[in-house]
């Protein structure tokens, strides 16, 4: 049987700066979903070299692609998962207005982008990511002054009711080295949302 690990990733905006490219091969990744800004055609046709199954949804500056749906949901195990850029969640990142898109989505978990900032939380029985920018661009507003974007990337694993994130991460030392960091955080959907 093929994997199924799921790629998430987002807000990529600039297609020469991809420090995971190396990471990413084809044949380990069932299914990619990205959370828009695409932008170009290139990035485009290197994800679907990593695999077939690209799901993408409208980001704010994918101009060049108004047939895009603004959030799509696919189920993998028993959890429904619903994904969107995150540019028409207002206010912005905000994690009220999340779980009440979670909850017209009818979904267990909920990815956004947008921020360009890696965030993974709990919340009433909801799991929500947010996988950060994959090259690291720039963004305005999201970050504390003096604060640059960290590049990253999610891959879930889903058996089950159960989904495992694995959080990549470029991180830089204080000699000015970078090393990719992976992080695991776990979600189980509880019994009780199961049965609802």
């Amino acid at each position: 049987m093929a994997s199924r690990l799921v790629l998430v990733l987002g807000d990529l905006f600039i297609p020469d700066r991809a420090p995971f490219k190396k990471l990413l091969t084809p044949g380990k990744i069932g299914q990619i979903l990205c959370l828009g800004n695409l932008t170009d055609k290139e990035t485009y046709e290197f994800l679907r070299q990593i695999a077939p199954d690209l799901q993408i949804v409208k980001g704010n500056f994918d101009v060049d692609a108004p047939n895009l749906a603004l959030s799509k949901v696919v189920t993998h195990g028993t959890l429904r998962i619903g994904f969107t850029h995150g540019h028409t969640i207002i206010p912005p990142g905000d994690a009220d207005s999340l779980l009440i898109t979670a909850r017209h989505m009818d979904v267990d978990v909920l990815l956004w982008g947008g921020t360009h900032k890696f965030e993974a939380y709990e919340l009433e029985g909801k799991f929500f990511v947010n996988p950060g920018s994959a090259t690291g661009a720039f963004s305005s507003g999201w970050l504390p002054d003096g604060e640059e974007p960290t590049p990253s990337f999610c891959l879930m694993d889903v058996q089950g009711d159960v989904l495992v994130l694995y959080v990549y991460q470029l991180k830089t030392d204080a000699n000015g080295v970078e090393n990719v960091g992976v992080e695991k955080v776990s979600f189980r959907r509880s019994s009780s949302q199961a049965a609802s």
